[in-house]
């Protein structure tokens, strides 16, 4: 199965089951214990993102592209905080439930802009570029091709969350537990740290914080990334 067909399986998967599912995951209703594990573990994630953000104490002048940005959890809180949002997703349903949710919390505003897009169709300079819990959908070569278009459209710095390649998460996802639920109609990518490095080194990043998010069900590996002067 090639590139084009993992997006449209990923796209048609997330405008369907895929989209109910997660909605309930990124949501605050009751879920199965598993749902509520991976619930945790991202937003353990997006915290670390924010924390990251909030510690340089320049949100307000930031603009900020939010690749992939599901339900609105990461884009919400930095316009919130002043960021200039675009945020953007390749699935209508969730665009269109984080529109609700950022109305809801917002009020009526165009800060976050949401746009349905997948990331090889992004254009536009920002300060800062993010990409949180995404290419676990797309294989390496593939993931190796975006990471490239994204960092070219940060004039500064890029953050990036995967799934890392690790012996025990092989063995985890080849035992079919990796992602639990009756109907996996995506598959999970694992990728090497190493190999994410050398993507983002190779279009003049170089790696300034780290972190690692671990819960029973979820796993990221989260990599800021600046650009290199001159």
């Amino acid at each position: 199965m090639n590139a084009a067909d993992d997006k449209t399986i990923v796209k048609d998967y997330f405008n369907s089951t895929g989209f109910d599912r997660w909605r309930r995951i990124y949501g605050d209703g009751e879920v199965n214990k598993v749902q509520l594990d991976i619930r945790e573990g991202h937003q353990q994630t997006v915290d670390t993102v924010l924390s990251w953000l909030k510690a340089d104490d320049n949100l307000a002048n930031l603009s900020i592209c939010d690749a992939g940005c599901g339900v609105g959890s990461l884009s919400i809180p930095l316009a919130e905080v002043g960021a200039k949002v675009y945020a953007s997703d390749i699935s209508e349903k969730m665009v269109g439930e984080a529109k609700e949710r950022a109305e809801a919390v917002l009020g009526n505003t165009s800060n976050p802009t949401f746009t349905v897009q997948d990331l090889e169709t992004l254009s536009g300079k920002y300060h800062t570029v993010i990409c949180l819990d995404v290419l676990i959908h797309y294989p390496q070569d593939k993931a190796a091709e975006m990471i490239s278009h994204l960092t070219s459209m940060a004039e500064s710095r890029m953050i990036l969350s995967f799934a890392p390649k690790t012996l025990a998460l092989s063995l985890l996802k080849k035992i079919g537990s990796f992602f639990p639920g009756a109907s996996k109609a995506t598959r999970a990518y694992l990728h090497r740290e190493a190999d994410i490095v050398k993507i983002l080194e190779s279009n003049g990043f170089s790696i300034q914080r780290q972190g690692m998010t671990k819960t029973r069900f979820y796993f990221s590996r989260i990599l800021e990334a600046t650009r290199k002067s001159g």
